[in-house]
């Protein structure tokens, strides 16, 4: 009973550094990197990519529903863009474009998958042996390309038209738009996501005294 309380306490630990962390990086301007366009690159899934290769599928899809929270928190009372704050929550309008229950969908869910996809993705990788800094860099990579890909496909599908004109485009642009925001922001994204999910996840996950799988 002493080692089951002793787990779950360390767990707990470990878990609410994390959720630390994730609220540095979603409430200070620590967790922005430089970007190019509209959306704002950012840390916001960092940790939840390390808290999925270190303590699992569960916790990570957790920390996933709290980086959206927090995200949610962000755009509808600090927005870093108002005029596109609409895309990620349905208490904010600009105009006639006004948020709806897709930006909570588009607000969490990608979130969450992204601990879920890193997660087992690593838990494949790891059954397939792969070496450890491939399969630890890709699963940062496809976690943090879940989330950039849905957001943006959420957006073009549920606020297409809207979400062109408030930057001033037409609907038909909007494609190359989106693509250049993958190039420009998702992809560096999606890089550091690899090396955290290696050169921190790893190390932290590989000299833990217990198993958290």
């Amino acid at each position: 009973m002493r080692t089951s309380i002793s787990k779950s306490t360390i767990r707990l630990a470990q878990f609410s550094l994390l959720l630390a962390l994730e609220a540095v990086v979603c409430f200070t301007p620590l967790g922005s990197l430089p970007a190019i366009g509209m959306m704002v690159a950012t840390l916001g899934m960092i940790p939840v990519i390390i808290t999925a290769v270190v303590m699992g599928t569960g916790a990570g899809a957790l920390m996933g529903f709290f980086a959206g929270l927090f995200s949610f928190i962000v755009w509808t009372f600090m927005p870093p863009n108002p005029v596109l704050a609409f895309v990620f929550t349905p208490l904010y309008s600009v105009g006639t474009s006004k948020g709806n229950f897709w930006s909570l969908v588009i607000c969490f869910v990608p979130r969450i998958l992204v601990g879920v996809v890193a997660g087992a993705s690593l838990k494949l990788f790891t059954k397939l042996r792969m070496k450890n800094v491939l399969a630890y860099s890709l699963c940062g990579v496809l976690g943090s390309m879940m989330n950039t890909l849905l957001v943006l496909g959420g957006i073009y599908l549920f606020f297409g038209s809207s979400y062109a004109a408030a930057l001033g485009q037409n609907l038909g642009a909007l494609p190359a738009i989106l693509g250049l925001v993958i190039l420009t922001n998702g992809i560096p994204e999606a890089l550091l996501g690899g090396v955290c999910a290696y050169a921190i996840g790893y190390p932290i996950r590989k000299h833990l005294a217990h198993n958290f799988e």
